[in-house]
């Protein structure tokens, strides 16, 4: 029987943890050759014994990369076209908050590092793959911003300013491209149960931390976190060929808290 990935190249960076690594567990068990991409290593190799364990015939590419640098990330690309020969779908997730501020606060070299990771690295590696998906002539791209990206946080001057450029950029080039068989998009997670999220909640609440995460999903229409596997689930489906007529879309999965008065 044949899967929604068969024969498919995927590329996520970010994989080593969260959001990339349960977007990457969900699209190996569907079929498709993956390129994982993280700064750390020992996650990636942990993703990828994951993906074994659901998906033992799965080809998985690992490469050490820090987004931010834009070599590393043309060297990303470089290797996936190397060796799978085309990249047919990209989850362009990895992110990073940065330290809770108000604006005044918040520096100058921490909005750069926020804004580097968040927003260039998005930047680059959207760069780099659409130069390979416009010979293709097909592809899908899939930027991860965050519900701090469609409404104001408090706190996150670096980490909100990033999503909303995230959302732009996505917008901007969805436009651009849809002309080539090209569709862009981008989803807004609220808070999901990650290891960054778990450190925001830190931030704010030190060892009450869990406490603090009560306190923090009570607004929610639905009153709990939101799961990794339920936005894997969605970047599967945003990435397939099920969805190619999706395009400049922004897509909360936030349990509708973003749009709660």
């Amino acid at each position: 029987m044949s899967k929604r990935f068969d024969e498919q190249v995927v590329i996520i960076t970010g994989a080593g943890s969260g959001l990339g690594e349960a977007a990457a567990l969900q699209i190996a068990k569907e079929g498709a050759k993956l390129t994982l991409v993280d700064l750390n290593t020992e996650g990636l190799e942990k993703t990828k014994e994951k993906i074994l364990k659901v998906a033992p015939e799965a080809e998985v590419l690992l490469v050490t990369a820090n987004v931010a640098n834009e070599k590393e990330v043309k060297n990303y690309v470089d290797k996936t076209v190397e060796i799978f020969g085309r990249i047919d779908g990209f989850f362009n997730n990895a992110g990073i908050e940065g330290k809770q501020n108000l604006t005044e606060d918040f520096g100058s070299e921490e909005f750069d590092r926020v804004i580097s990771v968040n927003l260039n690295g998005v930047f680059y590696g959207m760069q780099y793959v659409l130069k390979v998906m416009r010979k293709q002539g097909s592809g899908s791209i899939l930027n991860c911003a965050s519900v701090g990206g469609i409404r104001g946080v408090g706190n996150q001057s670096g980490y909100s300013a990033s999503k909303h450029g995230v959302i732009g950029l996505t917008r901007n080039s969805a436009i651009e491209y849809g002309q080539y068989g090209i569709n862009i998009n981008a989803i807004a997670p609220g808070a999901i149960m990650t290891a960054m999220v778990e450190g925001s909640l830190k931030q704010m609440g030190g060892d009450n931390w869990e406490e603090v995460g009560k306190e923090f999903v009570k607004p929610n229409p639905m009153k709990r976190f939101g799961r990794p596997e339920e936005v894997g689930y969605l970047v599967a489906f945003l990435l397939s060929n099920e969805a190619t007529f999706i395009n400049a879309t922004v897509v909360p999965i936030d349990g509708g808290q973003s749009y709660k008065y």
